[in-house]
């Protein structure tokens, strides 16, 4: 075996156990809780919540049912963590499962047909202080939720940004950003709070 195929093989296995172990985060998150998980989650309530994601870097897509009859679906939010890693070292985090809800709800809201595109997710500490070298006026947070798996750059085809950005503003559930420039609408589940140039 060369040394390339020897650090293909174990790469492939440490992104396999970082996906285990993020999803079993979920898990015993949830189980660990049992007032959080009701509080996200009522288990009376019957349906299904869909995701559909496309990182515009590294071209992966997902089409995932990752909440069914009141009950989050650990390997589908494992999945959902690792199509939002973060693309310039691997490193995953725990996507804030209110995140998660809150696009799938906003999906819905559009009649989104596409997946949303996905131009950031999670963000490292060591990439987003890269990031606020580079960046322009300051456009990086030094505190990024994007740290905490709090917060999402996206837009959706077929759904003129200025609409996105309206109908997220109007959901009232975290911080919403609109950069029209760059192509893209910033959520997140922190305070409520908007910039950028209102819908």
């Amino acid at each position: 075996m060369t040394n390339n195929t020897t650090t293909t093989v174990l790469s492939k296995f440490t992104e396999r156990r970082n996906i285990l172990r993020v999803g079993a985060g979920v898990a015993v998150a949830l189980m660990a809780s049992p007032a959080l998980a009701r509080s996200i989650a009522p288990v009376s309530v019957k349906g299904e919540r869909s995701l559909s994601l496309y990182n515009i870097h590294t071209g992966e897509s997902l089409n995932t049912v990752y909440w069914q009859d009141g009950l989050y679906i650990p390997d589908e939010m494992a999945s959902i963590n690792h199509i939002l890693r973060d693309r310039r070292n691997g490193e995953m985090e725990q996507m804030d499962i209110r995140l998660i809800d809150m696009l799938s709800e906003l999906h819905n809201k559009v009649d989104g047909k596409k997946a949303f595109q996905i131009i950031s997710g999670y963000r490292s500490p060591a990439s987003n202080s890269k990031l606020r070298k580079v960046s322009a006026k300051g456009g990086v947070a030094k505190k990024s939720l994007h740290m905490q798996g709090r917060a999402m750059d996206i837009r959706l085809p077929r759904v003129e940004l200025k609409h996105l950005h309206k109908a997220a503003v109007q959901m009232k559930k975290g911080g919403i950003g609109y950069y029209p420039r760059d192509g893209f609408i910033h959520v997140d589940t922190g305070r409520v709070r908007y910039w950028g140039q209102h819908a």
